[in-house]
């Protein structure tokens, strides 16, 4: 009997040894699901805490520039109507009555044509800019073929075909150009502040004639040629007139068929802000105002 109850005991012992062993190794996987559970969550965590951190950065950035942009504000505000503003050298007055025109047309443009303005200067020619392309979409400048207009940020560049404007070999304007050397006039003459340079281009054929000593003069004598038809019929300022030649060292493309030659003879028209002048302009301006 005594054996019996011996042998129940260790067998319960060995029973419930085995059971505290099993919950054991149960326990000890479980908490290795944990920490690998933990971990993760800690990785996830550095993540969104980098991705936190950059948008932060961005905020602060985006801040920075609202901040700047208010300081420059106030600063327009406490001056007044004789404070004098400065570009580089340039020391022509600009008004409040100025100031006041230059933001009204940046109000005009998108947040993101502005962004890229730091400086007086760079509103200074974004505005120019904006009133130029006002002019030239009044104008239906482009509506032509032969006339390619091109707008990059300040400049525009208006390129029109040698068969519009001159005949072969010739630097005699064509009177079927009548029609868009006038529209030219009036966008030239909408915008004062602007300078405006004729850019003649011929293809790489040689010329010789009594009139023209070779392919520098001939391009020469073209953009003069439209120069002073502007200057003198359609009454542009020629101090905006700005005659260049190329010969045909700048061609678009080469000259080894007849259609290619065709495109490397033509007029380049590119016209571009001139800050002294819309200074000057500005002052003009305030000076009747006061009158």
């Amino acid at each position: 009997m005594t054996r019996k109850i011996i042998t129940v005991v260790v067998l319960a012992a060995l029973l419930g040894s085995c059971v505290s062993k099993k919950k054991y190794v149960e326990l000890e996987q479980d908490l290795s699901n944990t920490k690998g559970e933990l971990q993760q969550t800690t990785l996830e965590k550095e993540e969104l805490e980098a991705k936190f951190a950059k948008i932060e950065k961005r905020v602060v950035e985006y801040n920075s520039r609202i901040n700047s942009l208010q300081t420059s504000n106030e600063n327009l505000q406490e001056v007044n109507d004789k404070q004098l503003s400065f570009v580089g050298d340039n020391s022509t007055v600009m008004s409040k009555n100025a100031k006041d025109q230059l933001v009204a047309t940046l109000a005009n443009l998108s947040a993101e044509e502005l962004e890229g303005a730091k400086t007086l200067k760079d509103s200074m020619d974004l505005a120019i800019s904006y009133n130029l392309k006002k002019s030239i979409n009044q104008s239906n400048l482009d509506e032509d073929f032969d006339i390619d207009v091109n707008i990059d940020q300040t400049v525009v560049m208006i390129s029109v075909a040698d068969s519009l404007l001159f005949r072969s070999g010739s630097f005699r304007i064509n009177s079927k150009a009548n029609d868009f050397l006038q529209k030219l006039a009036e966008v030239i003459k909408a915008e004062p502040s602007m300078d405006v340079m004729i850019e003649g281009h011929t293809d790489s054929r040689t010329i010789h004639t009594e009139s023209i000593e070779d392919n520098w003069d001939l391009s020469v004598k073209r953009s003069t040629a439209i120069v002073r038809l502007l200057q003198k019929k359609y009454k542009v300022d020629p101090s905006q007139l700005i005659p260049s030649g190329r010969s045909s060292y700048a061609p678009l493309t080469d000259n080894d068929t007849r259609e290619n030659r065709a495109r490397n003879r033509r007029t380049n028209i590119i016209i571009m802000p001139n800050l002294n002048k819309f200074f000057a302009l500005m002052a003009e301006q305030e000076e009747v105002v006061q009158n």
